[in-house]
């Protein structure tokens, strides 16, 4: 395994939910980026945000890690969740914070 993928490895594993993204969570730098940090902040849910703008190696790593060709890509406890489109799909059906809450991890209350 390359130092990249450990460093990955090491990111999804050690927190509940991660995201690699284009920007941060505070600035996001595309829309499909900015959708997701929006779900999840509605939510309620604490996660790591991997800016993979910041670094070459993590966006070509994250990509070949996943096998998923886009970003961002959301990670549940250790599990690819998918990027904008499935998360966004998964949020409006309830879904998403289904799958938080059955890993064990608080959402916010639905208002």
């Amino acid at each position: 395994m390359s130092g990249i993928h450990e460093f990955i490895d090491n990111e999804i594993k050690s927190n509940d939910v991660v995201l690699f993204m284009k920007g941060t969570p505070q600035f996001p730098q595309c829309g499909f980026s900015g959708q997701v940090v929006q779900i999840l902040d509605h939510i309620g849910v604490d996660y790591k945000g991997v800016n993979v703008l910041a670094d070459s190696e993590i966006r070509q790593g994250i990509k070949e890690y996943s096998s998923w060709p886009t970003i961002p890509q959301l990670y549940i406890k250790g599990e690819f969740v998918g990027g904008c489109d499935i998360v966004r799909e998964m949020f409006q059906a309830g879904e998403l914070q289904q799958h938080l809450q059955e890993n064990g991890i608080a959402v916010r209350a639905a208002s």
